[in-house]
């Protein structure tokens, strides 16, 4: 039999529906595989029963001659910010101690209806909080990648890093990530794996610890176009629980999915050369140019004049509203309660989240608490919301011009562990290419470029259009096939 942990969700989808293997004996091999890597911590907690429960279920409906559903069959990871019913308390963060979730969110419930299976909580940066997966409360996440020649861990990327991790070391297919600012594609072009953001409201928040409301988005993670394509599609929808859910129907994503991209223009945003690019990163871009032209798309020169305002508005934005979505963890209701001897409430507030948040944690509360306060909300917080409308409208120009826009996802590959831990302003500058589709709530992805000279993946970024995830995943499609990036870590772990 085939290794099944080297196939991606399609492969296995497909496979147990034509019945030339069962969805219990694909959970068994992932299962054994999640155990096998423990050394990555990818995984803060496994749920192999959960696995097998819902690949049981998935072959009695095949056995009946029912629909197994679009992912029927599929382990996956779940990012440890989806609430799961009786699994794990969310967002790897001391503050949650002792707190498991009643409830199940939108995202996470729609993936089990369509026939997946859940392999465990996967590990991020405390909620959501870097980019690197180095701030998580149950410690680092490695990436499977090593620089040639060394053994220094490197990082997998963040904060959807134990996402990424996994899915490149090939045990789990697929998995949840949400992206900010950046989290899905930054890790995404990391460790040679797609990741999708897609537009703003596409999936539901319901039930996700939240970080920064009118930025977080889920998406999917995976080896492949056709994957994302498939597992987005399990994931969006209308949702009545959450304001800002769009009531759109959803597309067939996978179905339309089309590699010719003839009519269409790709944008090339003047603004994105930027000092500090990693010339590999560079090289990657023009033959990224390459490969859309050989697929029909013509090239044109665009202007994104406010992206350069975009990192130092998102610094302002989310931390604020990451300080007014963390000021509901106090002690008092639920997770972690430090009460110090003689203690009154105010001595408890304070000891709670001195314990229980991370350096990271409360240096973005600190910097939204600030932005936030009177005299300083219009100087900074109402002009970073200003600039947001700015980069919105660049984009909206640019479509005048373009029908989707091609950069670098990241400035530099992975970096080793703990290169950057002093330097909080040069890790923020690793989101620099992602933060302006975030900050217009546009969908976007990154798909493997190829390696650098030492051997670390490369990932190129595609936007699109509000609700175009189409284009977006159709022109990463055709980079897909003339890149045929196949590489994969060599087994460490």
């Amino acid at each position: 039999m085939t290794d099944l942990t080297k196939l991606g969700v399609k492969a296995i989808r497909d496979g147990v529906r034509s019945g030339d293997f069962t969805a219990r004996e694909v959970a068994e091999s992932f299962n054994a595989a999640v155990a096998e890597a423990a050394e990555l911590n990818a995984f803060i907690v496994t749920t192999p029963d959960h696995a097998l429960a819902a690949a049981d279920a998935v072959d009695a409906k095949r056995a009946k001659g029912e629909d197994t559903g679009s992912m029927g069959g599929v382990p996956i990871g779940m990012k440890d910010l989806f609430a799961t019913r009786g699994v794990q308390p969310p967002a790897p963060s001391r503050i949650l101690e002792g707190f498991t979730p009643e409830y199940e969110s939108t995202v996470s419930q729609n993936l089990w209806d369509a026939g997946a299976g859940m392999l465990g909580k996967l590990n991020l940066d405390q909620f959501a909080m870097g980019s690197s997966n180095e701030t998580s409360y149950f410690g680092n996440v490695a990436s499977p990648w090593k620089l040639e020649g060394s053994n220094q861990p490197m990082s997998p990327g963040g904060s959807s890093g134990g996402s990424s991790s996994a899915v490149a070391a090939r045990i789990a297919p697929a998995a949840t990530g949400t992206d900010t600012g950046g989290s899905i594609r930054q890790p995404a072009a990391f460790t040679g794996i797609c990741g999708i953001k897609p537009t703003y409201g596409r999936c539901s928040r319901w039930g996700v610890v939240a970080f920064a409301s009118s930025l977080d988005q889920a998406g999917p993670m995976a080896r492949s176009v056709e994957d994302c394509a498939i597992m987005l599609g399990a994931m969006a929808g209308f949702d009545p629980k959450d304001a800002t859910s769009l009531q759109m129907d959803v597309p067939d994503w996978e179905g339309a999915l089309n590699a010719d991209l003839k009519g269409k223009k790709v944008g090339i945003p003047k603004e994105y050369r930027m000092d500090g690019t990693d010339e590999a990163i560079l090289a990657s871009w023009e033959q990224g140019k390459e490969w859309l032209r050989d697929a029909g798309a013509e090239i044109v020169d665009i202007s994104l004049p406010h992206s350069k305002y975009a990192l130092p508005a998102y610094y302002i934005v989310a931390p604020a509203e990451a300080s007014s979505n963390l000021a509901r963890y106090d002690g008092v209701r639920y997770g972690l309660r430090d009460l110090p001897e003689g203690a009154g409430l105010q001595d408890m507030y304070a000891a709670t989240r001195a314990a229980g948040f991370g350096d990271e944690v409360k240096r973005r509360i600190l910097m939204g608490t600030y932005v936030l306060s009177a005299g300083f909300y219009d100087a900074y917080y109402t002009q970073a919301q200003k600039i947001r409308t700015l980069v919105s409208q660049d984009y909206e120009k640019a479509w005048g011009q373009c029908d989707l826009i091609l950069a670098p996802t990241t400035p530099t590959a992975s970096f080793p562990l703990g290169s950057m831990n002093k330097d909080p302003l040069t890790m923020y500058l690793n989101d620099v290419f992602a933060v302006p589709a975030s900050l217009a709530g546009l969908p976007a992805m990154s798909v493997p470029a190829g390696l650098n000279p030492d051997g670390l993946p490369l990932g190129l970024q595609l936007v699109g259009k509000a609700f175009d995830e189409q284009t977006v995943l159709d022109a990463g499609l055709a980079i897909q096939q003339r890149a045929g990036f196949d590489h994969a870590p060599e087994k460490w772990w």
